[in-house]
């Protein structure tokens, strides 16, 4: 008998589902005392996960001598629907969640943590957002943010443009911190005449976890909605590890630098636009403000863009095989944006052929500088546009803005070198 099916048979034996309070013995004589977890692919096969009242999670080997009691069965789970609250005296924000860490919730129950599939169960996950204002919710999709796609930030989009224009004074989304850069870089050429902020907002801790950064990434973002003079797409994340200040990125310059730290996110290449904290909220002077009006969206994407990263030893055949069918590339080079000579005769076929090239540089502080050694000077005579300190994410994005509107190889090179968006430094001290 396997030891995944003795465990299974143990909990059966002893009526035990996930859910349930229990306390566990481990084969050393430690007691612990949680909620049991549901047992997924990963979790050893002797192996019971339980919740501790800290939140913490913790598995328990009960292959040898460890032994299992049941405490308490968990309470059935009661499905009503809840309405979201009004206050005729409170402004209205929009939420428009796509997924994400942060747009989870913890079911009590089992002590998991589940996507919200509703507006309700999105709004009543933080129900302190409903101190602040009025809150318009609606899930737009539910994904990990790796599975976005250009489909998905045409629809957040419209939406976001919908609400807007519909009276909310800010709209919130929630998203997966992975890919949250690309979705405010679509987002910010996406739409024009912006009354109001549009805060993209991740966490990088699970609404389980002690240390979650959920609740107050909402709350601040909700505040920011109804207490700021902006009109632009912002991120906003921790400014610290701790819980006294959340910065405000402009989307086009927002960047994941750590995978795991709550302020994982800074602003490349320029100051934060502004802070949180709980003496208020600070914007710099080139923050833009509320437009008065109707915001305009347009927000189609060319599907075939490539973005990669120049390494040494990379064969002109493979770079070929990479970029095949694109219409547009944007290669993020070294240094200054450099690439190899073999790579330099392989972007003037393309070019030639019609397909725009773009370079960016690998750093993450700096400019791409095409004009400073032979290498960089060969690359712009094969057609390479410089695009000087703007993100690779943020090239990727704009480059497939941009040949949604145009093939033209001039015009496409005269809309990537002008800052449309905040995305480049028009001066800058290298």
């Amino acid at each position: 008998m396997s030891k995944g099916k003795r465990m299974q048979e143990m909990l059966e034996a002893k009526g035990i589902s996930p859910g349930d309070l229990v306390e566990v013995t481990s084969s050393g004589g430690r007691i612990f005392r949680g909620v049991v977890m549901p047992h997924h692919e990963f979790s050893g096969e002797s192996v019971v996960t339980i919740k501790l009242d800290s939140g913490y999670n913790v598995g328990i080997d009960l292959s040898d001598t460890g032994s299992l009691k049941l405490v308490s069965k968990a309470e059935p789970r009661r499905a009503h629907k809840r309405e979201i609250p009004r206050d005729k005296t409170k402004k209205t924000v929009s939420v428009i969640s796509t997924g994400g860490t942060i747009a989870s919730y913890v079911d009590y129950r089992t002590g998991a943590v589940h996507p919200a599939i509703s507006a309700e169960e999105m709004v009543f996950s933080v129900p302190e957002l409903l101190d602040i204002c009025n809150i318009r919710a609606e899930v737009l999709c539910s994904v990990l943010s790796e599975n976005m796609k250009k489909e998905n930030w045409t629809q957040l989009a419209e939406r976001v443009c919908e609400h807007l224009n519909s009276g909310s004074v800010g709209c919130i989304i929630p998203h997966g911190t992975d890919t949250l850069g690309f979705t405010a870089a679509a987002l910010s050429f996406s739409l024009s005449n912006i009354t109001a902020p549009v805060v993209l907002v991740g966490s990088q801790r699970s609404s389980d976890r002690p240390s979650s950064d959920a609740t107050s990434n909402l709350l601040s973002a909700a505040r920011l909605c109804t207490g700021a003079d902006l009109g632009e797409i912002v991120v906003l994340m921790h400014a610290t590890t701790d819980d006294d200040a959340l910065s405000i990125h402009r989307a086009t310059r927002a960047r994941k630098n750590h995978s795991s730290r709550r302020d994982a996110f800074q602003s490349v290449n320029e100051p934060p636009l502004g802070h949180i904290d709980a003496g208020g909220i600070t914007l710099r002077e080139e923050h833009i403000v509320r437009a008065k009006g109707k915001v305009e969206v347009d927000a189609r994407f060319e599907e075939e863009v490539a973005l990669l990263n120049f390494y040494p030893g990379l064969s002109a055949e493979r770079f070929r095989r990479s970029v095949e069918g694109a219409k547009g590339v944007v290669i993020a080079g070294t240094g200054l944006g450099h690439v190899s000579q073999g790579i330099i005769a392989e972007i003037s076929s393309l070019t030639r052929s019609g397909t725009a090239v773009c370079v960016t540089t690998q750093c993450i502080w700096g400019s791409a500088n095409l004009n400073v050694y032979s290498t960089g000077r060969d690359m712009q005579s094969a057609g390479a546009i410089p695009l000087d300190d703007m993100l690779s994410e943020t090239a990727y994005v704009k480059l497939s803005w941009v040949l949604a509107r145009t093939r033209d190889p001039d015009e496409v090179r005269k809309m990537m070198r002008n800052n449309m968006r905040g995305e480049m430094t028009e001066r800058r001290i290298l």
